[in-house]
């Protein structure tokens, strides 16, 4: 479905209007109607809008003063008028048509079916930059390591070298997955925040547990997780709840 909003200053042609809409264009859903210029503006911030079927004559200021006055133009626009000399301005703001009243269904149809694929268009190439993006943040995240600083050099740590992490008062044990020990002294709080799009789980107030190393969840003798390499790591009561649920996007 098209989100549309209607903008003209006369009541009959709104009325007109959406019902032609409603009769031959049912992929046009109208959201919103107004009769100004000022309320049109404030119409389209609210609803944003796919389309907006604009009458460009009306009083007071006319709609495209009204465009000119809007920050962003997300939307596609179909300009209505009674006079067709307003088509040089119609292209300046890449309006998808321009409609002379009374409105002809079949030109009708033919706006709207512009404005269906441009609005398509638009959504296919806005999910393909989410998914750019989404590949871009993963490169970048690949090349992140974690500054491990110790009493006589900082080491630098990919997060998927690290197994896990046990604290113990204000130190924090990172054991990686080549069998080294670093100890920090920061507390493993410090690191949660950190380590948390990584795929790290909070299961234990003193441990912080890396989820692609986790073989298994046990659910007797108070819970436990166990490692790959064998070691278990308690789960404390409050988070019994919350690992498991955590896991369920386990690798």
């Amino acid at each position: 479905m098209i989100r549309a909003v209607m903008i003209d200053d006369e009541r009959n042609n709104i009325d007109n209007l959406e019902g032609l809409l409603r009769r031959y264009c049912p992929q046009v859903t109208i959201a919103g109607m107004a009769m100004n210029a000022d309320d049109g503006a404030l119409l389209i911030k609210k609803l944003n809008p796919d389309l907006v079927f604009l009458d460009i004559q009306m009083p007071g200021k006319n709609g495209f003063r009204m465009l000119q006055e809007l920050a962003i133009h997300s939307f596609e626009i179909i300009l209505i008028t009674a006079f067709d000399q307003y088509g040089i301005q119609a292209i300046k703001f890449s309006a998808v048509d321009y409609l002379l009243k009374p409105l002809n269904i079949e030109e009708l149809k033919t706006a709207v079916h512009k404005a269906e694929r441009r609005i398509s268009e638009k959504m296919q190439n806005r999910e393909l930059e989410n998914l750019l993006q989404l590949i871009r943040n993963r490169e970048e995240r690949s090349a992140h390591k974690l500054a491990l600083p110790t009493v006589k050099e900082t080491r630098f740590v990919h997060p998927k070298e690290i197994i896990r992490c046990e604290s113990s008062n204000v130190y924090t044990f990172f054991f990686l997955n080549d069998g080294t020990k670093i100890t920090v002294s920061h507390p493993i709080f410090e690191y949660e925040e950190l380590l948390a799009d990584y795929g790290f789980v909070r299961c234990h107030q003193s441990h912080l547990v890396n989820k692609a190393y986790i073989r298994s969840w046990v659910k007797v003798d108070g819970g436990y997780l166990v490692l790959e390499n064998g070691d278990k790591i308690p789960v404390s009561r409050s988070k019994k709840e919350i690992v498991p649920n955590t896991l369920i996007h386990l690798k």
